[in-house]
C-alpha cells in the first residue's frame, strides 16, 4: 500500500487493510521499527540530481496527486508531461533558471526503511549549501552525467563528501539513455572515479558503489531495467535499502553539549541538549568540561516522562546529584574517556566566503553550542581538487579546500572528526558580515597542560590574547571616518580605546595593557600615524592595511 494511502487511512481513523487484519496501532508499531537513512545528492550542474529525487518520489508513490498536477506541463517539459525536478526545486528562482540553489529536504519511505533526502545544488557558487546538506548524511549519491564524465565540480563534491566523513558513497552514472546505454561509458567513469577515491587515502569512504541510471526514463532508479542487460547489479533504490544506516553511537564515549540551563522553579535545575555520542543512565558518573567538576546523573527528563536510559541522538534534559556550575557551551562527558581541551588544533577547512582567508583577522568559531574568537595562524597546504595534489598556500579562496592551523582565544573541548562528527566539527563566522566563512573538521589536537606557574602577564601574552600589539594610533579625518575605524577594529575583536583626553601616564598604561589607543584630529584630509610612520588613507580598509603592514594587527608572538 502506498504511504499516501496509509496516511489518508490514519487521518480518517479507518482500520488499515494490510492483509492481516492490521489496525492503525499495528501500522504505527511497525513504522517505529523501520530504521532511518539520511542521504544527500551531489554532483555538477545539470547532472540530474533533482530529477533523480523526483523520480524516486514519483515511482515509490510518495507524492500526492495534487502535487503531480501542480507540475504538469511546467518547467522544461510540454503539456501532458512532468518535469520531476520541480518536486524538489520549489524556489521561484530555481524554477526560472532550472538549477537548484538551496538545499531541499524531502521525506519518503518504503516497507523496510524511512529516508530523509537532502537535494543539494551543483553550482559552484552554492558549494556551501552542498556541504550543509551532506554534513548530516550517512550516504551520498554523487551523480555524473554519462555524456560529460567526471568534472571538476564532481571531484570537488566527492572530496567534500569524503572530508565530511560520509561512510557510504553511491556514484550514479546518469543519463545513460543519451549515450545509448553504452557499457564502456559506464566502465570508464567507474575506473576514473575509483582511482580518484583511492587517492584520498584514509579519507576514502569504506563503502563505494556504482550504478548506471536514467532519471528521466526511470531506468535502474526504483526498478531494474532491461535496457542495460550488461548490468546485473541492484537498482539505486535497492542500494539505498541495503546500505548500512548511520550508527547511533550508542557504544561510543558519552558526549553531551549543554544548550540551555532549565530553571522553571527553585526545585528543578536541568541541563538541556542533544546527545552527540554514547549512552547515559541514572547513576552514571559524569565529568563537566572545561571545569573538570564531577557528579552523577540523578534523572533523564523528557516531555513524555523520565527515562531509564538515553542514547545518541536523543534530545534530553539531565539533572545531577550535586549542585555543579554548568552553563551553555559546557560539555558533559564520560570521566573515563574525556575529550581534549585545547586552544591549538589542525583542521581541514572548506572555505565558503567570497573574501579570501586573512591570517591576521579574527573570526568567530562556533563549536557545538559554544562560540569563541579564533584565528587561522597558518595554512599547511591547499588541495588541488582535480589531482588531489597538496600545494603550498598562504591563504584560501572561495571553494578552496585546505589544511590549516587554528588558534582560539579560549580553550575548546574537542574530539577528532574521525572520532565524533559533532564534537570534531566547527564553523568559522565573519564577525563583520555574520556570514559563514568556512566549515572545519578537526584532524589533530594539541594537548595542553594546566599552568603551573603564576608569572606576571607579558606583552607577548597580551598580544596573543588580543590579536595585536598595544600602540597609539593618531587619526586625522572626519568624525564619521574615526567612528567607522573604531567600529571596524572593535568587530575584528580588537581591544580598542578612544579616550576624549588622557595624560602621558594613562596613555603608556593603556599601551602596556595591549590596547589600540585611538586619538583623532578633525580634518578634511584622512591620515593615520603610528610612531614615525605616516600614510594618507581614503577609507577604513586603507587603515586596516596600514596597521597590518606594520605588524600591529598580526597578533604578536604566541604564548
Amino acid at each position: 500500500m502506498p504511504i499516501s494511502d496509509a496516511i489518508l487511512n490514519l487521518e480518517t481513523e479507518r482500520p488499515l487493510e494490510d492483509g492481516a487484519g492490521g489496525s492503525r496501532s499495528s501500522f504505527l508499531a511497525k513504522d517505529d521499527t523501520r530504521d532511518l537513512l539520511r542521504f544527500s545528492t551531489a554532483g555538477s550542474v545539470d547532472d540530474g540530481k533533482s530529477t533523480l529525487i523526483g523520480r524516486l518520489l514519483y515511482d515509490t508513490q510518495s507524492v500526492y496527486e495534487d502535487q503531480v498536477r501542480s507540475i504538469e506541463g511546467k518547467g522544461t517539459t510540454g503539456a501532458g508531461s512532468f518535469d520531476l525536478a520541480l518536486l524538489t526545486d520549489g524556489l521561484r528562482a530555481e524554477r526560472e533558471q532550472g538549477i537548484t540553489i538551496d538545499v531541499a529536504y524531502r521525506y519518503f519511505s518504503t516497507a523496510n526503511r524511512k529516508f530523509i533526502i537532502a537535494d543539494t545544488p551543483g553550482h559552484e557558487q552554492y558549494t556551501r549549501n552542498m556541504a550543509t546538506g551532506a554534513s548530516t548524511a550517512s550516504l551520498a549519491i554523487i551523480l555524473v552525467d554519462a555524456r560529460k564524465g567526471v568534472l571538476t565540480q564532481s571531484r570537488r563534491h566527492a572530496c567534500i563528501t569524503a572530508l565530511l566523513g560520509v561512510p557510504n558513497i553511491l556514484v550514479a552514472v546518469n543519463k545513460m539513455d543519451l549515450v545509448d546505454y553504452d557499457e564502456e561509458v559506464f566502465n570508464s567513469i567507474r575506473v576514473v572515479f575509483t582511482a580518484f577515491f583511492d587517492q584520498l587515502g584514509d579519507l576514502r569512504p569504506p563503502h563505494l558503489e556504482f550504478v548506471p541510471v536514467s532519471a528521466l526514463t526511470g531506468d535502474n532508479v526504483v526498478n531494474r531495467t532491461t535496457a542495460m542487460p550488461w548490468y546485473s547489479g541492484p537498482s539505486l533504490l535497492e542500494h539505498l535499502q541495503s546500505a548500512p544506516a548511520a550508527e547511533g553511537g550508542a557504544s561510543d564515549a558519552f558526549r553531551f553539549a549543554v544548550q540551555r540551563v532549565l530553571r522553571p522553579n527553585h526545585d528543578f535545575r536541568g541541563f538541556a541538549g542533544q546527545i552527540a555520542a554514547g549512552t547515559i543512565r541514572p547513576g552514571d558518573p559524569i565529568l563537566v568540561l572545561p571545569s573538570r567538576r564531577t557528579s552523577n546523573i540523578r534523572s533523564i527528563v523528557t516531555f513524555d516522562g523520565d527515562l531509564s536510559a538515553a542514547q545518541a541522538p536523543q534530545s534530553i534534559t539531565l539533572t545531577l546529584t550535586d549542585e555543579v556550575d554548568i552553563s551553555r557551551g559546557d560539555l558533559i562527558v564520560a570521566p573515563e574517556c574525556a575529550a581534549v581541551a585545547t586552544k591549538h588544533f589542525t583542521a581541514s577547512l572548506v572555505w565558503m566566503d567570497e573574501k579570501p582567508l586573512e591570517l591576521s583577522r579574527r573570526y568567530l568559531l562556533k563549536h557545538t553550542s559554544r562560540t569563541v574568537q579564533a584565528r587561522v595562524t597558518a595554512v599547511q597546504h591547499r588541495l588541488e581538487v582535480d589531482t588531489l595534489e597538496r600545494k603550498p598556500a598562504v591563504t584560501l579562496n572561495f571553494n578552496d579546500i585546505g589544511l590549516a592551523e587554528i588558534e582560539s582565544i579560549q580553550p575548546l573541548v574537542v574530539d577528532k572528526y574521525s572520532t565524533n562528527r559533532i564534537t570534531g566539527s566547527f564553523i568559522l563566522i565573519d564577525p563583520v558580515t555574520n556570514l559563514t566563512a568556512a566549515a572545519g573538521m578537526i584532524r589533530e589536537t594539541n594537548i595542553e597542560g594546566h599552568p603551573t606557574t603564576t608569572n606576571a602577564i607579558t606583552a607577548e601574552n597580551r598580544a596573543a590574547r588580543w590579536g595585536h600589539t598595544g600602540v597609539h594610533i593618531s587619526l586625522t579625518g572626519s568624525t564619521a571616518f574615526v567612528d567607522a575605524a573604531e567600529r571596524t577594529l572593535f568587530l575584528r575583536g580588537a581591544f580598542v580605546v578612544r579616550p576624549d583626553s588622557l595624560s602621558q601616564e594613562t596613555l603608556a598604561a593603556l599601551i602596556a595593557a595591549g590596547a589600540l589607543v585611538l586619538t583623532n584630529t578633525t580634518s578634511d584630509n584622512q591620515t593615520v600615524t603610528f610612531g614615525e610612520q605616516r600614510a594618507a588613507v581614503t577609507n577604513v580598509d586603507d587603515l586596516v592595511h596600514f596597521l597590518e603592514a606594520h605588524a600591529i594587527l598580526r597578533g604578536g608572538p604566541r604564548q
